[in-house]
């Protein structure tokens, strides 16, 4: 009888199911699976914008847009960079059997997040009044409403972040980028055929209760999760560690989040409410190509601080040689898809749409140029050199604005365009001459600049 057990145990599927589970889990196929939840995450995106584009208008829609931006902004900075901290501390302090840290980070994580996202709209309203006029014009409601949303944007953030280090990519992008996305559209056609006005204030509040579920429900289903794979013990805090390395990545995130953004404030300093509609239009279809890193990094981040608390060197430089090669063919893929349909896409936001054309194959390639140089931001961010990261993308941020500032009343809206497109690929530059400079890993396209230029 036992022996007829360990025969039934042992079936010739065994090995077959073996090697496709091991495929699964590698970084390309992650990546994979990650891109694709993002891509239909986009899909919502888009179908979201354009149905506020058109319900609202340019200049509602506009409004919108500039409102939602600092939203980004201030709810990704609130973590104190735990969110990214979170992919390089627990997978390292898992493998090396810390787990006292890693109940400490996720309690502390959470707390510090939601506290971070309170102070920050505290904060951006302190501003906002004294701003004569600012909270009285047609900014004041939404901004109101707006600072509710900061909060839940940034716990939703840290727990995007702690589901990505668990290699977990589905719970991590999911609720955040497809349903939230989806209630958005729900809440406000919802709202608009209950006879609510197609307000900018109406898709912020929309905004609120489609963030305040989707958290909800991530919150629930990635606790249930590390109950059962995490044990219950002690909680040990290491606040001075993780705040040494997580305060710079706060500041990168800073950085990061407003150099994605920079264009769209700038102008909403510069030009018509319309016209940076018609901008931030573009820009929600650019961001197809702008996933192709995500996607990598999502997929590989936490597997560099893994490698590195293992000691597996060799492995480490292929990770990031892979991730570069890949990376870079499908970002010029999708980039040339996304250009060739791109009149259908900007055509359905409305009349006049299609003339943020030249902006979109601005964007597009200064995606796709930035790409070359590799994962070299998850190198600095992950395995130590978080603060040369965040002094790049500042520099970098600086030089976005000030060329936007000198090209936006040159150019107009095709000038912020140029002015991102060419700080994106001088920060990529940068950030891969800084990873091989600190540690040793070079992508393909930096080996071809001398070792002096990193010095």
């Amino acid at each position: 009888m036992a022996a007829d057990k360990a025969i039934a145990a042992t079936s010739p599927l065994d090995p077959i199911l073996a090697r496709l589970r091991a495929v699964r889990a590698t970084a390309a196929v992650s990546a994979l699976g990650v891109f694709a939840i993002r891509i239909a995450a986009a899909g919502f995106a888009y179908g979201a914008q354009v149905l506020m584009a058109r319900m609202m208008g340019g200049a509602e829609y506009g409004i919108f847009a500039t409102v939602w931006v600092w939203i980004a902004i201030l709810g990704h900075t609130a973590t104190f960079g735990l969110s990214q901290g979170a992919c390089r501390f627990l997978p390292a302090d898992q493998a090396t059997g810390r787990l006292d840290r890693v109940r400490g980070f996720l309690l502390g994580g959470a707390l510090a997040s939601l506290g971070g996202g309170l102070a920050l709209s505290l904060g951006g309203l302190a501003v906002a009044l004294l701003r004569d006029g600012l909270l009285a014009g047609p900014y004041g409601t939404p901004i109101l409403v707006a600072a509710l949303v900061v909060p839940l944007f940034a716990f939703q953030d840290y727990l995007e972040g702690v589901a990505r280090s668990q290699g977990w990519p589905l719970l991590a992008i999911a609720p955040p980028y497809l349903l939230r996305q989806g209630l958005i559209m729900v809440a406000m056609a919802g709202a608009v055929l209950g006879g609510a006005p197609a307000e900018a204030w109406i898709a912020i509040a929309c905004t609120l209760a489609a963030t305040g579920l989707a958290a909800t429900l991530q919150a629930a289903l990635l606790l249930l999760r590390l109950r059962r794979h995490l044990p219950a013990g002690p909680r040990r805090y290491a606040w001075r560690l993780w705040l040494t390395a997580c305060l710079p990545i706060a500041a990168g995130d800073l950085a990061a989040s407003a150099f994605g953004f920079v264009d769209v404030v700038i102008l909403g300093f510069l030009v018509p409410p319309e016209a940076v509609g018609l901008y931030f239009a573009a820009t929600r279809i650019q961001q197809f190509v702008a996933f192709v890193h995500y996607a990598a990094s999502a997929a590989t981040a936490q597997r560099l601080a893994a490698a590195r608390a293992r000691g597996d060197e060799a492995g480490l430089a292929g990770l990031v040689r892979r991730q570069a090669r890949w990376t870079f063919l499908a970002t010029a893929g999708i980039g040339l898809a996304i250009f060739a349909v791109s009149p259908l896409l900007l055509g359905l936001f409305g009349e006049g749409f299609r003339g943020s054309l030249p902006v979109l194959a601005i964007l597009v390639a200064g995606s796709v140029a930035a790409s070359l140089f590799g994962p070299a931001e998850d190198v600095l961010t992950m395995l130590g050199g978080e603060r040369l990261c965040a002094s790049i993308t500042l520099a970098m941020l600086a030089l976005a604005a000030l060329l936007c500032l000198a090209l936006v009343p040159w150019l107009g809206v095709s000038g912020a365009a140029v002015a991102v497109a060419v700080a994106a690929v001088l920060r990529g530059l940068a950030m891969a001459l800084g990873a091989r400079a600190i540690h040793g890993l070079a992508t393909p396209v930096v080996d071809v600049f001398p070792r002096g230029a990193t010095r």
